[in-house]
């Protein structure tokens, strides 16, 4: 059969990945001894993962790894039920807004302690939310709007915001609003004053201790190796059944697929859809389910030392000139949708509209019109992780292949994450591509964190501090309206708000892969969270 210059490239792609995954399942497979651990309440869960762990900090981190972590050790004032939409009880029993959603009020369950012991009291929630708002890590926007927080008795809270949020109470789910323990965290460098982000030193601390009110606390930390969470046996809500739970860093999906069928792990979180077909093991379980994660491009006009600028034209040349739909099967199978802008689908707002169209002369004509026609170098420096099911090596060498049919020679650089982290938000990468898991029900954390407005992450990532036309006039009201609009008319505008960004040609959604559940047969109890990822405390082994 004659093959298209399409599939030619693309079977070069997927030959690639092949080699390179045996290789890696020669290499990683003898990176941890089988282990012997049976699946049950009294021993431990093994759960292999490529960790991407920044902080055990609750004001510090942001990951998903992170997010599995906080939400078992630090319980929240609101939790997500299994719904993934609806608000329900945590560390609060009751809670209530006033009519224009500006002050709201919340009542502490008077049986919530933490993890010695100690009650959960009314100071421990404004220490750790005021820390959490001026640390000023990469979640604090969700507070960017509280005015003040203040506690008329110890089992009260009363947040006042400086306009109309009605997303505020969810996202409070975020397991980074995990309540910490004021006395205890302050002993040990702790400050949520004004100027925390320089005062506070407790994130040393934090890696080998913990200080919540949730079902699991920290055991030990390995950073590159392990991660071992331990039943808390004084905890204040349901007792979970698993009495402890260990990551091993996993690189893969083969090397986890590896450890699982060896009996070395109970859990492989990041198999492909790909390579979990071909598991035959009448011992391991595969389930999918869907998943609102979101792996995307980012384009950084104000990048420095760029041989062209990333102009409005070039920006959407580069987006009509990538093959999603080749992209979704190269590298999940085709277990993946399309997004037209980066909300999720079935979030306010979410799945509106098409997704932008590969095509090929559209985008030569842009290029074109740019000044661009004959092209030139782009450095894609990108973190060297399988997230979601999802090979950014493979993906980023589809991607350098479909850009060079309009002249752009896309310089790949895969590194750690850490390096990553440093260069995005040091001089910026001319293109890059990364993911986001949410953090809560609610799209105000798409805009908060994606729009070309001043504040947000990647707005600072995509240089607008050096190119402030990139700011887009329209973003931040129709966020004020859509925080301020009841239920029925604030979806509209959440997706009049996804239009704008999707315009603007800077994150440009690639695909939102399938959720990949490969376990051992006696796991129950996975399932995907819209604010955790995983909730330890409802897994079960028999």
């Amino acid at each position: 059969m004659q093959l298209t210059n399409h599939e030619t490239r693309l079977a070069s792609v997927r030959r690639r990945a092949v080699l390179a995954a045996a290789a890696t399942m020669l290499t990683s497979f003898t990176a941890f001894p089988t282990l012997g651990l049976a699946a049950d309440n009294g021993r431990p869960v093994v759960i292999a993962r490529d960790m991407d762990l920044n902080s055990l900090d609750p004001a510090r981190a942001f990951c998903d790894t992170c997010q599995i972590y906080l939400s078992s050790v630090y319980d929240r004032l609101v939790d997500l039920s299994p719904d993934n939409k609806s608000i329900v009880p945590m560390l609060a029993k009751e809670w209530n807004a006033s009519d224009d959603a500006t002050v709201i009020t919340f009542k502490l369950d008077p049986d919530a302690k933490f993890s010695d012991g100690s009650q959960v009291e009314a100071k421990d929630v404004k220490w750790t939310l005021e820390r959490l708002k001026n640390i000023k890590g990469g979640i604090a926007y969700i507070l960017d709007n509280v005015q003040s927080i203040e506690t008329p008795d110890a089992g009260t809270i009363v947040v006042t915001l400086t306009a109309p949020n009605s997303e505020f109470v969810g996202s409070l789910t975020a397991p980074y609003a995990g309540i910490i323990n004021s006395d205890v965290v302050a002993e040990h460098g702790g400050d949520a004053g004004a100027d925390a982000s320089t005062k506070d030193t407790a994130e040393q601390w934090l890696l080998t201790n913990s200080a919540g009110a949730g079902p699991y606390v920290l055991e030990s930390y390995s950073p590159s190796h392990e991660l071992r969470l331990k039943r808390n046996d004084n905890y204040w809500g349901q007792k979970p059944a698993v009495s402890e739970f260990i990551f091993l860093q996993s690189k893969d999906a083969v090397s986890q697929t590896q450890l699982l069928e060896s009996g070395s792990a109970d859990i492989a979180m990041q198999v492909d859809p790909t390579t979990a077909k071909n598991i035959t093991n009448e011992n391991v379980t595969v389930e999918t389910q869907p998943s609102p994660n979101m792996v995307y491009i980012a384009l950084s006009p104000g990048a420095k030392n760029m041989a062209h600028p990333l102009d409005a034209k070039v920006r959407e040349a580069i987006a009509s000139a990538i093959d999603y739909d080749g992209i979704i099967d190269l590298t999940v199978d085709g277990k993946g949708t399309r997004l037209p802008a980066p909300i999720p689908a079935g979030f306010p707002g979410g799945g509106i509209g098409e997704p932008i169209k590969f095509d090929l002369e559209k985008a030569k004509a842009l290029m074109a019109e740019a000044g661009a026609g004959d092209g030139f170098k782009m450095d894609a420096t990108f973190p060297n992780v399988n997230q979601y099911g999802v090979d950014y090596t493979l993906m980023m060498q589809k991607i350098q292949q479909d850009l060079a049919e309009i002249n752009i020679e896309l310089e790949l650089a895969p590194v750690e994450f850490s390096v990553w982290r440093e260069k995005v938000n040091g001089d910026g990468i001319p293109m890059t591509a990364v993911f986001f898991a949410p953090d809560y029900y609610g799209s105000s954390q798409y805009a908060q964190y994606f729009a070309m407005m001043d504040g947000t992450v990647w707005y600072k990532r995509a240089g607008g501090a050096s190119d402030p036309a990139l700011a887009n006039p329209e973003t931040p009201k129709l966020l004020a309206d859509a925080l301020a609009a009841p239920s029925d008319r604030s979806g509209e505008l959440f997706g009049k708000l996804a239009a704008v960004m999707a315009n603007d040609h800077v994150i440009l959604p690639i695909l939102s892969p399938d959720a990949v559940f490969v376990a051992s047969k006696d796991i129950g109890g996975l399932r995907f969270s819209a604010c955790c990822n995983m909730v330890l405390s409802d897994i079960t082994a028999e």
